[in-house]
């Protein structure tokens, strides 16, 4: 029996080679990880396919020895998923693996007393109050190793990509319980479950993972919310009693994201906005927040998974919101269009970041997969608005991570690294530290960053050379969700649990 080995060599060294190939020429500037590690995933898939193939039928092995092999890679196989369990991807889209056995290790802390103006602030909805990841006012000590956080409570939770959205003591979210969408609330300092409200719903994807995406509104007495598949509801802070509720993609003729509904209730007087993606007028619309009655509807882009934001452009207030096609301009008034910033580079990809506003009519948009950043302006003519782009840049490519202003700069996550990049020219002018697709809140004068391994960074925003203050393990596994900020009082979660920590603060 003579075996012939050189196909099979032939197969891997190929595939070897190709691989090699892909990682020589991934640029940094221009190409996305994600799409180096589809690649290189394709390229393995094909080897061991060819592989098999080759085993049955070229290599010239007895019938015997053929299948003896392959049953003994079946096993294996069989071993490695039973043994295993799949949780998705990372940011990259590389496959997250654990033990079946291993549980994430959650404390608690029973006794957890604050002075109550630790509980005084507000956090009301996805990325704080200005819908912008900024909270000016909160003086954080800087020395960590000698001031260190400290864990006020941890627990298991529900699966979901929601943040929290805080009112005093009340600090709300979604997850996903099994076959039920859950709103729940938690004691901001205890962690005590105040209340739930179950709808029955699910989402579930092989790479984006279960559960709902957005995060809670509050307003006054009642707190808005959207679930994954469109169930939108209106419920009391207090109680959880439900005032009224909808499904907006059915009202709205809408499909189905294919990431699942994630663009955050915005409020705006006497308005709760949200992002529909109907076509013929459907695109983005507004209810009356007490009645839950139609108010207007405008655009017919599809919608992503960016949430709508309001900014004043040349003094009056508009809603804007990131869709497939680009960026529109809403009249608040009525909905109607005023003007749309086309967005084509790396079409059919997420748009997740809300725009970042730089002035009065100039704004920052980015995308992952390759996409980067454009800088547009809106100018006002008789005709009406036109937007104009000022530049293009490759070096922001924000996936699903916003991104946040500070003195002219803008940082973020470019494919996974921090970035800094200089407002006026789009110039980069220090990009260091992989820290995967996680989240950023910014102070006065630090930057706090949620790794996607669940590590918390404490930096200094410079736009010269990035300073690490402080760092700490705040919790366990891929960890996607937004962070809140009220006072001292961090609260953080990812799909399997929610932890609260205590920030030193300046006196």
């Amino acid at each position: 029996m003579k075996v012939r080995w050189w196909p099979l060599v032939l197969i891997w060294v190929l595939g070897v080679s190709t691989i090699g190939v892909v990682l020589f020429l991934q640029d940094g500037e221009v190409g996305a990880r994600q799409a180096m590690v589809m690649k290189m995933t394709g390229v393995a898939i094909v080897c061991f396919v060819l592989s098999i193939f080759w085993l049955l039928l070229f290599s010239g092995l007895r019938a015997k020895y053929r299948f003896q092999i392959l049953g003994l890679v079946a096993l294996i196989l069989l071993l490695f998923a039973s043994a295993v369990r799949y949780g998705g991807v990372t940011g990259d889209l590389v496959p997250i693996f654990t033990w079946r056995w291993s549980q994430p290790s959650v404390a608690r802390v029973e006794e957890a007393t604050l002075p109550k103006r630790e509980t005084n602030g507000t956090f009301p909805q996805f990325l704080g109050p200005n819908r912008n990841a900024s909270i000016p006012g909160i003086r954080l000590k800087k020395n960590w190793s000698e001031f260190p956080p400290t864990l006020l409570w941890r627990k298991p939770i529900g699966e979901a990509w929601s943040g929290f959205a805080i009112s005093g003591n009340r600090a709300i979210t979604q997850e996903q319980d099994d076959e039920d969408e859950l709103v729940s609330c938690f004691e901001l300092v205890s962690g005590e479950l105040t209340w739930q409200s179950r709808n029955t719903a699910r989402y579930d994807n092989p790479l984006g993972g279960v559960g709902p995406r957005a995060t809670p509104t509050i307003e006054g007495d009642r707190v808005y919310t959207i679930g994954a598949t469109g169930f939108f509801a209106c419920r009391l802070v207090e109680s959880g009693k439900l005032v009224y509720s909808l499904d907006l993609l059915e009202e709205h003729s809408a499909p189905l994201p294919d990431w699942g509904v994630a663009g955050s209730p915005l409020i705006f007087e006497n308005l709760v906005i949200l992002s529909a993606g109907g076509s013929d007028g459907h695109s983005l619309v507004a209810y009356d927040k007490l009645t839950g009655k139609l108010v207007w509807r405008g655009g017919s882009d599809k919608a992503h998974w960016s949430s709508p934001v309001v900014y004043q452009v040349d003094g009056e207030d508009q809603v804007l919101i990131f869709n497939k096609g680009g960026v529109a301009g809403h009249d608040v008034e009525d909905g109607s269009v005023l003007w749309e910033f086309p967005w084509t580079r790396s079409t059919g990809t997420p748009r997740v970041a809300i725009p970042v506003r730089i002035s009065e009519n100039r704004f920052v948009i980015s995308s992952g997969y390759g996409a980067g950043a454009s800088m547009f302006e809106v100018q006002k003519s008789e005709s009406g608005y036109v937007a104009k782009e000022l530049w293009k840049s490759l070096h922001l490519k924000s996936k699903f991570n916003n991104f946040v202003l500070r003195d002219g700069y803008l940082y973020g996550l470019d494919d996974g690294m921090l970035t800094c990049i200089e407002v006026a020219t789009g110039r980069r002018t220090w990009k260091k530290g992989r820290y995967g697709h996680g989240q950023l809140l910014l102070g006065d004068d630090w930057l706090l960053l949620m790794a996607e391994n669940g590590e918390a960074i404490l930096l200094e925003p410079n736009s010269e050379e990035p300073e690490i203050l402080g760092t700490f393990a705040a919790l366990e596994g891929k960890s996607w969700n937004p962070p809140a900020l009220v006072g001292s009082l961090l609260l953080v979660r990812n799909h399997l649990e929610v932890a609260c920590y205590r920030l030193p603060l300046e006196e």
